[in-house]
């Protein structure tokens, strides 16, 4: 796994497939995803790098239940004592409650899905004791007041958190960056393509300098700007 900072609160931990956030305040710290399954002491282990122990991290936060996303919420939770929240209409899917609806795949992302599942651990993940469930609009305790944005179609819980004291936005899946041009996307291998570009739109109005994604490289400055033009590019109704 690979720690890149992105701002001195802010750091990115890039996995084989996806990847996570750390953001800092003060002596305690905030993880948005938690990788895949057994990244929970990975993740550990570099927030003790970045000079922190685990349970400093207070919550998890996770932006849908990908196993990519989810995967290390479990171990990590029982390491730190971090509580895990998941919007409402994921949670059961992140308990393990009921098994998750599989995307809607296009003939073209076929390949994408492919290529990611030869990256991904075998076996069952660590579930979480309990999972907090969030709605639209709540205001968490972090970044000044981090705002849950509800950004539904790549699964129906999907959600953004915003951070308008800091004009940081993490998308989770609903947008991407091509690891080939680094452009701006919409997110692919979604349950409903046309909520996700929707969805898409609602995240490019937001004012934002910093955009952190599921896939791809962060963009660093004025980043509503270029998500915004993105949107436009792909015709995504205003």
């Amino acid at each position: 796994m690979d720690v890149i900072e992105i701002l001195p609160r802010l750091h990115l931990l890039r996995f084989p497939v996806g990847q996570a956030y750390l953001w800092r305040d003060g002596d305690e710290s905030t993880l948005i995803d938690a990788g895949t399954i057994g990244a929970g002491r990975t993740i550990a282990d570099a927030v003790t790098a970045l000079g922190r122990a685990p349970s400093d991290v207070r919550r998890i936060v996770l932006t849908h239940f990908h196993e990519d996303h989810v995967g290390g919420a479990g171990e990590f939770a029982a390491l730190s004592g971090a509580r895990v929240l998941a919007h409402r209409s994921d949670a059961p899917f992140v308990r393990g409650e009921l098994p998750g609806p599989p995307p809607v795949f296009e003939d073209w992302e076929l390949p994408i899905h492919a290529a990611a599942a030869e990256h991904l651990p075998p076996g069952d993940p660590v579930r979480p004791a309990s999972v907090g469930e969030l709605s639209d609009g709540d205001v968490l305790d972090f970044g000044g007041g981090a705002r849950v944005v509800h950004a539904p179609g790549h699964t129906d819980g999907s959600i953004a958190i915003h951070l308008p004291d800091h004009g940081v936005l993490f998308t989770g899946d609903a947008v991407a960056a091509s690891p080939v041009t680094g452009s701006v996307m919409p997110g692919v291998l979604n349950l409903d393509r046309a909520r996700t570009l929707a969805s898409f739109r609602r995240l490019a109005e937001l004012d934002t300098e910093v955009a952190c994604f599921g896939h791809g490289d962060p963009v660093v400055g004025r980043a509503s700007t270029v998500l915004r033009k993105a949107a436009d590019a792909y015709g995504v109704p205003g």
